[in-house]
């Protein structure tokens, strides 16, 4: 575990923090920095730990996973979160299951150039998505137009708001307050 602040750990867990840490364990059993950061409040751990599975796990949403994951990896580019980055990257290249084709991803994101490797419908969500996280003040209605005429439904915009919405979110939580991956098991997809 590692913050700028004290986080606490399982065995020093009082019944309603260990009942929110259990909520917010990861497939691996764990719980991720990113959440026990959240320890000294448990409430803001479980708002957090909610929408972030409304985001990026809900079946509802239509926006395929790896693209999510894409979205959710450029905006912690974009905010020089390394938190983020290490792990919705992971997922990403897991899911694009193309190591030619991840790697042409990876480059265009980090060159903040991601006409580089995408167009149509993706090209527009990353562009909209760099808007939303830099200069979220100058978003205007030909923004999301752009989107639909891209071809995104309203619900599937809607999804990449909250993706965008979200990680800017994490990502000054966790740059805010140093969180690292340290003790973390990185990527959802990691193998165990």
């Amino acid at each position: 575990m590692s913050a700028w602040i004290r986080m606490i750990p399982d065995e020093d867990a009082d019944a309603h923090l260990k009942a929110t840490l259990d909520l917010a364990r990861t497939p691996h059993g764990t719980v991720d920095n990113v959440m026990r950061v959240h320890s000294l409040r448990p409430n803001t751990m479980k708002g957090h730990v909610i929408l972030y599975r409304a985001c990026l796990h809900d079946d509802a949403n239509t926006v395929p996973m790896w693209f999510q994951e894409v979205i959710s990896s450029y905006v912690s580019t974009l905010n020089d979160c390394p938190y983020s980055y290490a792990n919705h990257w992971a997922n990403a290249r897991h899911l694009i299951g193309d190591e030619a084709r991840a790697d042409a991803v990876e480059a265009a994101l980090k060159a903040n150039s991601p006409k580089d490797a995408f167009e149509g419908a993706e090209l527009a969500a990353l562009d909209y998505t760099e808007k939303l996280t830099r200069s979220p003040g100058t978003v205007i209605e030909s923004d999301v137009a752009a989107l639909k005429e891209a071809g995104w439904k309203d619900g599937e915009i809607l999804e990449i708001n909250q993706i965008v919405g979200y990680f800017n979110y994490a990502n000054r939580l966790l740059n805010g307050l140093g969180v690292t991956t340290e003790g973390d098991v990185v990527g959802y997809y990691a193998e165990e």
